[in-house]
């Protein structure tokens, strides 16, 4: 017998449904299953930490400025501190907790203090002591800045010992740091010898009337000294001298007087000279301290900032504004090997070239063991530089400004360029690529403003008048000279042996992922570009400060990679290079069966 058919007219919907409290009962059940369960947590529950020390990890970078502060005798710190009065912080608590602030990139006191109070590698290292921001900041002012050079040396030898670096390779570059100042605050050395000159002007002018004065009246002015022999501070205290006696002899004569129309005319006559006299104290006298002060800031400088007058307006890299705004700020000369700071110091001067010289000077002056190859880039490429690299015996690696372009094939084939004509070395002639004689003509000197002496010699070409390269060659009127200096010339030559050699090639190609790499590190991943002390002796030892975060980061982070702590989690580069070089030459026995034997 067949089944009946089922149609959407007998299909009874209602039967097929469930009743609404057993649907309910359903989706309660389904909400009890996925009840979620946490872990159990009262923070009004007290809580006893036996040990601090054991929530910091192994390799943390406060355990390493702690075991290196720890390695230093007591005495390297006491002996700043002369005794009496209330007990201080000890000092090797102090240095820790602002060593251990720059590495984690706090440069505020306030904010220092605040990590005292919050973290807990800096609560393990000050022993759960609370100095106050202005204790620290005192103690980084003034205490820092006497036992920062032995602290530096004493890392280094250390960093030596442990064999992270040599001291072979001395790879050197500077970089400028703003300085903690207002930028609109500025000095200019033309500006104030514009001001003074002006004012030597109305100081003269003033004088000699005052002279013509003291002629009509039967006096003299001064006794054996010429105007132009005197001194702007001698001319005023004469005029000074002439105007108050003046003055007082005629104030004398006016309160004698009895006539009023007389004592009237004699006042109007008296006031000129009270007007002068005014004019000397009130202004002539107080403008020229100040440009005398101002000259005396200026030093070899062309500006500085009134706020941190040792600061110099320079050039920076950060130019947000697109217009190459000049800054207030430092030269920082810093040298490294294997991304350490080997060496520091701080500057007045814009330029590199200049910086050379005291750097290595001041290098010498320190315990530190001096490198056997310097190695620089072309802004330290200059004749008194390679003399004085020659004068003291050391290797430098330093292309010259041109070295690069020489290297081009537009330059080699350029007519302008003396080097690339034909030279008779017996004759002591060139011939230009018009095949004319540019012979000898003088010996020249100059000296440059910062008293250096270079010898050059002078070549004329014999006739320039009807040349069809003329339109080549540079534009100055006469026949085309040549200056040749001997001395630099083979000095360039040298350098460019010892950089085109294998050996040095290769040290010279690690110096960008030295030094200019540990500047990245310091301006962009630590943040630190800008100071937050003032003065050139303050901001030295800052930088110092931020050089020995850097160096005890690096050490921590290198014994963290020893210890292999995250070598199960992620492979190394070496490691993926394996991976990779396995795979490329073996990858057709991944294909093959396995053979067991």
């Amino acid at each position: 017998m067949c089944n009946p058919k089922i149609t959407n007219e007998n299909y009874n919907t209602e039967q097929t449904s469930l009743p609404l409290a057993i649907q309910e009962e359903t989706v309660v059940s389904r909400e009890r299953k996925l009840t979620p369960t946490f872990i159990p947590y009262n923070n009004q529950q007290s809580t006893i930490i036996f040990d601090i020390q054991e929530l910091i990890p192994p390799h943390h970078v406060a355990r390493v400025i702690d075991q290196m502060i720890e390695s230093i005798e007591d005495v390297v710190f006491f002996e700043q501190y002369r005794g009496g009065g209330r007990s201080s912080y000890h000092p090797k608590m102090m240095t820790k907790v602002i060593l251990y602030a720059y590495s984690q990139k706090v440069y505020s006191c306030r904010e220092i203090a605040k990590l005292v109070e919050e973290n807990i590698p800096m609560m393990w290292l000050t022993a759960l002591q609370k100095p106050d921001y202005r204790t620290i900041n005192r103690f980084r002012t003034e205490q820092m800045g006497k036992l920062l050079p032995k602290l530096f040396e004493e890392m280094i030898h250390q960093l030596i010992e442990q064999k992270h670096i040599t001291m072979e390779n001395y790879f050197l570059d500077g970089t400028k740091i703003e300085a903690n100042t207002n930028k609109y605050t500025f000095v200019w050395k033309k500006a104030t010898t514009k001001f003074e000159a002006t004012l030597q002007k109305k100081i003269d002018e003033v004088y000699q009337e005052i002279q013509s004065i003291t002629d009509n009246e039967g006096q003299e002015l001064h006794v054996k000294d010429e105007m132009s022999e005197l001194t702007a501070e001698q001319k005023l205290t004469q005029i000074e001298e002439v105007l108050v006696k003046k003055v007082t002899e005629e104030t004398t004569a006016i309160q004698e007087e009895t006539d009023a129309v007389i004592r009237k005319e004699k006042r109007r006559a008296l006031s000129p000279f009270k007007k002068l006299l005014r004019l000397v104290n009130e202004d002539f006298r107080p403008r020229l301290v100040k440009y005398q002060q101002q000259n005396a800031l200026f030093g070899n400088r062309n500006s500085y900032s009134k706020t941190d007058t040792d600061a110099t307006f320079m050039r920076m890299k950060e130019d947000h504004m697109n217009n190459g705004q000049l800054k207030p700020g430092y030269n920082i000369q810093m040298a490294t090997e294997n991304q350490f700071v080997l060496f520091y110091t701080v500057h007045q001067r814009l330029t590199d070239t200049r910086c050379f010289k005291p750097h290595i000077e001041a290098l010498k002056n320190t315990s530190l063991p001096f490198p056997k190859n310097v190695i620089a880039d072309a802004g330290y490429g200059s004749e008194e530089n390679y003399i004085y690299s020659l004068d003291e015996q050391f290797e430098s690696l330093i292309p010259y400004n041109t070295f690069l372009t020489e290297q081009k094939r537009s330059y080699k084939k350029d007519i302008r360029h003396a080097s690339n004509w034909a030279y008779d070395e017996y004759k002591d002639e060139y011939t230009c690529p018009n095949n004319r004689k540019v012979l000898f003509k003088r010996y020249s000197t100059r000296t440059d403003k910062n008293g250096f002496t270079r010898d050059f010699k002078v070549y004329e070409c014999e006739d320039c008048s009807d040349c069809p390269l003329k339109s080549q060659c540079p534009k100055a009127q006469g026949n085309r000279q040549v200056q040749y200096n001997p001395v630099y010339e083979e000095l360039k030559a040298k350098a460019k042996v010892s950089l085109w050699s294998e050996p040095s090639a290769q040290i010279y190609a690690r110096r960008k992922i030295e030094v200019e790499s540990v500047f990245g590190h310091i301006k962009g991943n630590r943040s630190f570009r800008r100071f937050s002390l003032r003065s050139l002796a303050k901001v030295q030892t800052e930088f110092g400060i931020v050089a020995m975060a850097h160096n005890l980061l690096k050490v921590a982070g290198l014994h963290q990679l020893l210890s292999g702590k995250n070598r199960g989690k992620q492979k190394t580069s070496r490691e993926k290079q394996f991976v990779f070089l396995y795979l490329f030459y073996f990858r057709d026995l991944l294909d093959s069966p396995i053979v067991y034997l």
